[in-house]
């Protein structure tokens, strides 16, 4: 059971989970937990600002981090399981003040450092939900995850070693569960093999709850958050989005990386590998069934499962005659893209160019100096993916026509577009500013139009549909 940042954001929401928790101890739950909501956010800012020497300025940010976890405390335990996490926690914060000091007097702030310091949102709040989880009864346990989950060094994203994290696991939290213990994690930390702390990118708690979970052989993985599941879109972008009851690994995994927010793109890989499904729930709607993501989804009656956006890309024209009728230009351009880390959304090609989509979120004038060896090169900013996901996109005639005409009444051109390889989705880039237009006339003619969709199928529709049903 993984506890988003607003299902701990405060007293009220961490009394909720213990609630949901205690009603799920005869299924021998893991818990794990992300920060309180906007703590990382604000740890970001506050060794940002130590970096470029406003040390006094961090201070008070973290002088405010710490009277709102220790507030949050009071009002969840008393008496001795108080006083003891207060006294953990006042470590925690002490050794985060010295980072913070540390940064300023050497002005510089490596990947390695911003680990260290990003971690302790995870330590706090773990901490906490640990003792409240005590002071209400259950017999929870606090696992340091950094003792447990063994990554590479790549700090910032690193990277699971899920052979030696099993045998921690395996070592560590099993027993606890055998006997009966709840134990509680945090989310998004680990540690290299050394003992180094490390972070597995932002939104990893998911990815966290998904390793501990099929290392452990779970059965289930539930992702808690404040939405009812997975939607058809973003409800920001467009009110009338819907909520997806069951919908399939590949899917679910497609739409992740294309920015749907409810889940880490890399949330579903253990899963998969181990088939446990994976529910997303709103803990602030417990009774909700929210959506079930499984190897096999009911069908669709509607082409497309769900419509993703995501915002804030950058598109890199190369253009080079030298492209005609030559072997090796793609290789050597994908090898320059390799080397800076940059990883393509999406790639079109003719004869004599190539177009690169990426998320636009890094210092790349390094990479372009290079593409420049190969041809003209053109940046184009204020970009986003529109990418419609659903089974045998591919094998549907006239599918490509129909996304186009609905683009067509909003007015838009398209570019970049692509059908995946995988045969599940349509993509193309438009500008950032009409993304919203977009998805509106795109939700409307896929599902809003017509009869009720396929992603709130009846249980007798399919016995792949009852089978989602009977699980969740």
């Amino acid at each position: 059971m993984k506890f988003g940042g607003t299902s701990v954001e405060d007293a009220v929401a961490i009394r909720r989970t213990g609630s949901i928790v205690a009603g799920r101890v005869g299924h021998k739950p893991v818990v794990v937990v992300s920060a309180l909501a906007k703590v990382t956010d604000g740890l970001l800012a506050a060794a940002k600002l130590a970096s470029e020497g406003e040390l006094p300025e961090a201070l008070k940010n973290l002088r405010q981090m710490k009277q709102r976890h220790l507030a949050v405390l009071g009002g969840l335990a008393k008496g001795k399981v108080e006083s003891d996490a207060k006294a953990d926690l006042q470590i925690h914060l002490d050794a985060m003040q010295q980072v913070l000091r540390g940064v300023a007097a050497l002005g510089e702030l490596s990947p390695r450092t911003l680990d260290n310091f990003v971690s302790y949102g995870e330590l706090l709040s773990s901490r906490i939900v640990s003792a409240a989880f005590q002071a209400q009864g259950l017999d929870a346990v606090l696992v340091d995850s950094r003792q447990v989950v063994v990554t590479d060094d790549t700090f910032t994203r690193a990277v699971p070693l899920f052979e030696k994290t099993n045998e921690r696991l395996k070592e560590m939290v099993k027993p606890l569960v055998s006997a009966g213990k709840v134990p509680v994690m945090g989310g998004f930390i680990a540690s290299t093999e050394e003992g180094i702390t490390t972070t597995l990118g932002r939104g990893g708690s998911d990815f966290s709850a998904a390793i501990v979970g099929a290392g452990l052989g779970a059965k289930r993985i539930e992702i808690w958050t404040d939405v009812e599941g997975m939607m058809t879109t973003d409800p920001r972008l467009c009110p009338q989005a819907q909520r997806i009851e069951a919908i399939g690994f590949d899917e679910a995994s497609e739409l992740a990386y294309f920015g749907a927010k409810v889940l880490h793109p890399a949330t579903l890989i253990p899963a998969i590998e181990k088939n446990i499904p994976v529910f997303v729930l709103n803990s602030r709607n417990p009774q909700s069934k929210g959506t079930c993501i499984r190897a096999r989804a009911p069908k669709s009656q509607t082409p497309f499962r769900a419509i993703a956006a995501k915002k804030n890309v950058r598109v890199i024209n190369v253009r080079s005659p030298r492209m005609l009728m030559a072997h090796g230009f793609l290789r050597g351009l994908f090898e320059i893209l390799d080397r800076h880390s940059v990883s393509a959304d999406l790639v079109s090609t003719s004869e004599v160019s190539v177009s690169i989509a990426f998320e636009n979120g890094r210092d790349v004038n390094a990479m372009i100096e290079e593409l420049k060896r190969l041809g003209k090169v053109e940046v184009e900013d204020g970009k986003a993916i529109i990418c419609l996901v659903g089974e045998n996109v591919r094998g549907k005639v006239g599918m490509a026509a129909s996304v186009f005409a609905a683009a067509a009444r909003a007015n838009i051109n398209l570019h970049m577009i692509s059908q995946g390889a995988s045969e599940i989705n349509i993509s193309f880039v438009v500008e950032e500013r009409d993304v919203t237009e977009a998805v509106k006339q795109l939700h409307r003619h896929f599902f809003e139009s017509g009869e009720k969709q396929a992603v709130l199928l009846p249980v007798t529709q399919s016995k792949d549909a009852k089978a989602a049903v009977e699980v969740a």
